[in-house]
């Protein structure tokens, strides 16, 4: 990294310092000189677990609507009502107000990655390996150790619809904005408002090339790569009734915007501009909709003025559209109900979309009191990011996300930000069926320590939080366990690891 005066000048703070160390790869902060919120310790043991031969609500709630249960997580909600269902809507109801709860522990883990936060010209100043490193470590963390559960699984989710693969060009450095100002910014938001943010992202003006979409003259062809992933794979589906001639109008609406690149300029880098006279001035027709052309008289503030009006104009066609209802419903009840959801809860869902303006907690209230959200239960299989993930969690394990986690995120392919293509990681079970050794390995590492110093579990202190056996075994299989769970766990010789392996705890 080049460390300017400008920059040194900025490093006034401990926290600065950090963020500078995680750059040069040399200055370290001990986490005692970190200033953060004081650290919630877990509740104390034992804790009550599910009792009942199936998979009841709450331990549902927990299923999907987190990255799975700790220890104490499964008592600690089903004490917010007097009945399963009043438990799951005041859980609901928490989590859908991420800003309201506290959430100490995230903060504790993630705070040394200040580096993060910086303003998008600065991440320049880093080396783009030690961002990607931070971006996924960060991820990691949050979704272990975060109250605010249901937020980070609906960042997930939009990181996948809204996928960018940082290894592109300026995308190294630019990706981290992104993942701040668009993914976490908007994650429970309003889908149009997201939607736009993602348009105008200097990342996604990258990686899907909007940066080079131009028609300065008549021999300047607009380039379509831009226009097809936001009609395809960002609103309207495969199947969302648009044309070939429609890709190419999007296109041409979208000429003219660019971003500040390393190679051009140190100035105002990674910012989003717009070029009039790199704009599309001619008439165009998307989805049925005239929008008129730019009068050849314009100058370049009108033309600026209409064109970067043409990107809204767009936006509002696509954005609440039906076909979008239905492609944005479909995914959402693929992540949360089945990989082939029913169509009477995909109609439902669309329906409070587009009833709500694209409202993200609307829409989710109206998928979690559908029939098929309420009564699927333990069909989907775990991706592999959930399984990690989760297994930190239901063993209430240490970990700082480094290289041991990361490798085998790797391994079973699903490490946040590695995915090639704009389609994002595959829901479907299918794809992920080839992991199951390496979960296996996973859980026997975890279960015998040897993932590293950083990321350990303390079995008898494990043990000790449940009453007895067959309650860990309950909090592992989000059910009481059968007679034959009981005894093949016991006989095993290596019962944790085999809970972590068996097909209950992998599915949710």
């Amino acid at each position: 990294m080049n460390f300017s005066r400008r920059h040194f000048l900025q490093t006034g703070s401990t926290a600065s310092l950090a963020a500078v160390a995680v750059g040069c790869d040399k200055l370290e902060v001990p986490d005692a000189l970190r200033i953060g919120p004081r650290a919630v310790a877990p509740p104390d043991g034992p804790f009550a677990t599910p009792t009942g031969k199936d998979i009841d609500l709450v331990s549902q709630a927990l299923n999907r609507l987190t990255f799975g249960a700790r220890p104490w997580d499964y008592q600690r909600t089903r004490k917010l009502g007097m009945t399963e269902e009043a438990a799951f809507a005041a859980f609901l109801d928490q989590q859908l107000a991420p800003e309201k709860i506290d959430d100490p522990n995230c903060e504790n883990a993630t705070r040394r990655f200040e580096l993060l936060h910086e303003p998008l010209g600065e991440l320049f100043e880093y080396q783009d390996k030690h961002l990607l490193d931070a971006l996924v470590r960060s991820t990691v963390l949050r979704a272990v150790f975060t109250e605010r559960q249901l937020y980070e699984v609906m960042v997930n989710f939009w990181s996948d619809h809204f996928n960018i693969d940082p290894s592109k060009g300026d995308a190294k450095w630019l990706k981290v904005a992104d993942d701040r100002d668009v993914i976490r910014a908007h994650a429970l938001g309003k889908f149009p408002a997201m939607l736009r943010a993602s348009a105008l992202s200097p990342a996604m003006l990258w990686y899907l090339d909007g940066r080079v979409n131009k028609k300065a003259n008549d021999a300047d062809k607009p380039n379509e790569n831009s226009a097809r992933e936001l009609l395809e794979l960002h609103t309207l589906g495969v199947h969302g009734g648009y044309s070939q001639k429609d890709v190419m109008e999007v296109a041409r609406c979208l000429t003219g915007w660019g971003v500040q690149e390393v190679g051009r300029s140190k100035l105002n880098l990674g910012s989003v501009e717009f070029k009039p006279y790199q704009h599309d001035r001619g008439e165009k027709v998307v989805l049925g909709h005239v929008i008129p052309g730019i009068p050849k008289k314009a100058n370049a503030a009108e033309i600026e003025k209409l064109g970067r009006a043409e990107l809204d104009t767009v936006l509002g066609i696509i954005g609440l559209h039906p076909s979008t209802a239905k492609f944005i419903a479909t995914k959402l009840c693929q992540r949360f109900i089945a990989d082939a959801p029913p169509a009477a809860a995909v109609s439902a869902v669309a329906e409070q979309f587009i009833a709500s303006g694209g409202d993200i907690p609307g829409t989710l209230r109206a998928l979690f009191a559908t029939d098929a959200f309420l009564t699927t239960r333990g069909n989907k299989l775990k991706r592999p990011f959930h399984y990690i993930v989760s297994t930190l969690r239901a063993t209430h394990a240490t970990t700082d996300a480094g290289s041991a986690i990361q490798d085998y995120l790797l391994r079973m392919g699903h490490a946040p930000f590695h995915y090639p293509t704009p389609d994002g990681y595959p829901e479907e079970a299918a794809p992920w069926l080839g992991t199951l050794l390496w979960r296996w390995n996973f859980a026997v590492a975890l279960t015998k320590n040897e993932l590293g110093n950083a990321t350990k579990l303390d079995a008898d202190k494990l043990r000790a939080s449940f009453a007895t056996e067959e309650n860990q075994m309950a909090h592992f299989l989000g059910r009481a366990p059968t007679a034959d769970e009981v005894t093949a766990c016991k006989e095993s010789g290596a019962p944790l690891a085999l809970l972590l392996a068996s097909p209950s705890f992998q599915k949710c």
